[in-house]
């Protein structure tokens, strides 16, 4: 079973997202700002994390440079969900491998299928990586 990490500050965010992630056959580990996310990455890391760019501590920005400086061998994507639609906020995101950025508020289906298709997309590269 794919497993998820969920950022964000907002409760209720949470809640919505993981209980459709559960109900789509994935699993679910929730953070409530970056520094929490860090701790969950290190001690299982996700095969997809949802981060939300506003939160206190480390945003999420933050939180994904973080991880590109010192995990450069991370396998998993990251997918910033965000109110924020300036392009600055998109900016900093374009040029990072495996990142994928989406608006808020966003449909639940429209996630879920970004998110099966990261997945089968990964999948189809990793059976690549291993026929050659």
């Amino acid at each position: 079973m794919k497993r998820i990490l969920l950022v964000d500050d907002e409760p209720h965010m949470i809640r919505i997202l993981k209980l459709a992630l559960e109900n789509a056959g994935y699993a679910v580990d929730e953070a409530y700002n970056g520094e929490q996310a860090l701790a969950c990455i290190e001690k299982c890391p996700p095969d997809l994390m949802i981060t939300d760019i506003d939160m206190p501590r480390m945003n999420g920005r933050q939180l994904t440079q973080h991880i590109k400086q010192n995990m450069p061998d991370h396998a998993f994507g990251i997918f910033i969900l965000t109110a924020r639609a300036e392009a600055e906020h998109r900016e900093w995101s374009r040029n990072l491998e495996r990142v994928s950025f989406m608006e808020k508020p966003v449909s639940i289906m429209k996630l879920i299928v970004s998110i099966d298709s990261f997945f089968a997309e990964n999948h189809h590269s990793e059976a690549h990586k291993h026929a050659g």
